[in-house]
Order: structure tokens, then sequence, then C-alpha cells
């Protein structure tokens, strides 16, 4: 089964087998064709799963800071005309879904290059429409942008709209309590832009990184140089003048699920 979870906090289904077969340089379905979206409603987080897990979580992150989380097994009468998944405050989008144990750590970025690293005990589930909790403190007009499963012995590889990214060891971000302002992620400047995508990953995974004017590059992990927390970045895409990076996906062997961040 494929949980699809949009940015307005509905959660479709579908069957692997309902999604057509093509060739790998195929443009492929889009997916209004599949789901009945509404306008302007767009797929941001997809789980695949052939059961629901008991004891396994779904950790919800929006756009102004709020998580939720919610046992797996609730989403096993999923539909494909859809549900809500998540109530949303007036304003907010659904950003990120992963899946849990129950006792994992939650890793949050946000735009302005912020981060925070915290337990999901802090967060008691609660049913599919909750509104969640606070997960992050956001100054001024600060998005978050991405979420995931704190792995130490993973890096968190931050991206930024202007072309530059970076590594960093999980490790050197310190647990905290869920809610607060959280540590600085990546040191931002003008020309460094402001962050597009973050997420888990080792050296082996590729990344693939897509512009706004459709240009689509892959590297490697390892290409792009491990940092500290504070350390600005370095060039990971090269831009013409006027585009910016839109996308960003991680492409491993534990990353068939994912969907471009930013996207």
């Amino acid at each position: 089964h494929l949980l699809l979870f949009s940015n307005r906090g509905r959660v479709f289904r579908l069957r692997a087998l309902e999604v057509p077969m093509k060739e790998r340089t195929a443009r492929g379905t889009a997916v209004v064709n599949l789901l009945p979206l509404a306008p302007d409603e767009r797929i941001e987080a997809m789980i695949g799963t052939r059961d629901f897990p008991e004891d396994h979580f779904l950790v919800f992150s929006t756009k102004l800071g709020q998580v939720k989380k919610t046992a797996f097994s609730e989403y096993d009468k999923s539909r494909r005309e859809g549900f809500i998944a998540i109530n949303l405050r007036e304003g907010d989008e659904l950003v990120r879904v992963v899946e849990t144990h129950g006792s994992d750590d939650v890793f949050i970025v946000t735009k302005s290059g912020m981060a925070i690293r915290f337990s999901e005990e802090d967060v008691r589930p609660m049913g599919r429409d909750a509104a969640g909790v606070r997960g992050i403190r956001l100054k001024g007009d600060d998005e978050v942008v991405s979420c995931d499963v704190a792995r130490d012995e993973a890096d968190i590889l931050i991206v930024t709209d202007a072309g530059y990214g970076k590594r960093t060891k999980v490790e050197r971000f310190n647990r905290q309590g869920r809610g607060g302002q959280g540590v600085r992620g990546i040191r931002l400047t003008a020309k460094r832009g402001r962050v597009v995508g973050a997420f888990m990953t080792s050296l082996d995974d590729d990344i693939l990184l897509i512009s706004t004017s459709g240009i689509v590059i892959r590297t490697t992990a390892r290409e792009v140089s491990s940092q500290g927390r504070d350390a600005t970045g370095v060039r990971v895409m090269n831009l013409d003048d006027g585009d910016a990076v839109a996308a960003v996906a991680r492409v491993g062997a534990e990353a068939e699920d994912e969907v471009p961040a930013g996207v």
C-alpha cells in the first residue's frame, strides 16, 4: 500500500499496482490523474507499507512548527478518496510525515537554518483529526522545511535554494526538549539563500537536485563536504542567473518512498 499525504493534511491510499508501470525515462503519470486532489493541493509525503504495525507511529510536521504523533494502525482504513490525517490551523500546511517506532528522535529543520532534535516520547499519541503540539518555536517569518528520524550514525544533509549544502554528523546535535528554538544547523548569508531541503543520509546515498528551470543533477552524498553545525556549506549545484534549487531528494536503498523536499 502507498499512503500519500497532501499539504492540506489529507491522506490517500493507493495500491502500488494502481500506479502505471512505465519506462525509466518516461515522464510518468501526474498525481492528479490518480487522486482527487483539490486545486493547489499537492503531495508532500509518501509512505509505503505491507501492513500497519501496532507498535509503529506516524509523526506529522507542519510549516508553522506543529508536530503530531498518531498510531500507524489508525490509517489502515485510508481511502483512495482521502480523509483528514491532521487538523491544520489557518495558514498552516503539512510539510512531512515520517514513520517511527515509539522511541525515536525527531529532527526538524527550518528555512532559516535552525534545527531541533527531540524524543518522540515528548509527543503523546493523538487521534487522526488532532492538531498536534508545538515541535519548534519559530521566529519571524521562519517556516519548517523538513522533518526526519534522527540516526546517530547518519549525517544530516542541508541544501539551500542558492545551490549550497553541507553534511553534518547528527550526533553533533544534542537532544533538546520539544518546543524550543533549536540550534543553528547551517549559517546562512544573502549569497547562501534559504534552506529548501534537509534529510538524513549515508555516504552511499545519491542526491537529486532539481532547479526551478527544470535542471536535474544527481550526485553522491560523499561528494558533499562534511562540516560543523555552524558552517555555511559549499556549492553543490551551479545555477544560472534567476534559477534556484526547487527540490532535493535522497535516492538510496532506504529511500524508495521519499518525495523530493521543496516540491
